[in-house]
């Protein structure tokens, strides 16, 4: 009868044990997922920019350098490892569209034409779908990272080198910051 028992025990830790490396198995591959939604939208990020420089050239001749660092931070977002190593490049890159777009209001043919003011359209739906990508990347490794280190689950993840997820974090402070508003 303790036999029985015995088997039992270890039949019923065996399942549980593969239900927790299923669960784990499950939440890695979301975080992954995660992680190729943000790519797919840098992406197209990155494909709609050589298409606002060229259109943007002809009108700031002299602001070349701004131009030129856009150009240089998004042919290097295609080179980032990681998730951290990503988002500084793309925390970088936004400073210099936010400043390319500054720019922009000094000249008012610019301003007005049209091509121009698709793409910064495009580039803002874009930026609107990168937010959310990050959004639904950072839950699902948030999760993976609750498994990964809450007991009893950490165990599994231990003996299987299931490791916790990086963030895509914001590193601009002025996205942090509430905006002031007056009327």
């Amino acid at each position: 009868m303790a036999g029985w028992i015995v088997v039992g025990a270890l039949v019923l830790l065996v399942l549980w044990g593969v239900t927790i490396f299923n669960r784990l198995v499950k939440q890695r591959n979301l975080v992954l997922e995660g992680w190729s939604g943000i790519d797919v939208q840098l992406k197209r990020r990155h494909d709609l920019i050589p298409n606002l420089v060229e259109t943007v050239k002809g009108y700031m001749k002299h602001e070349a350098g701004v131009l030129s660092r856009v150009v240089e931070l998004r042919n290097s977002a295609g080179q980032a490892r990681s998730p951290a190593e990503a988002s500084a490049i793309e925390t970088d890159l936004t400073k210099m569209l936010r400043q390319l777009f500054a720019l922009a209001e000094a000249y008012p043919d610019l301003k007005a034409n049209q091509n121009f003011l698709d793409l910064q359209g495009k580039l803002t739906e874009v930026e609107e779908q990168i937010q959310l990508s990050r959004r639904y990347y950072n839950g699902t490794a948030r999760d993976m990272n609750i498994l990964v280190q809450a007991f009893p689950s950490n165990i599994v993840a231990g003996v299987f080198s299931f490791k916790e997820a990086e963030y895509f974090e914001i590193e601009l402070e002025s996205e942090r910051e509430t905006p002031e508003v007056s009327f």
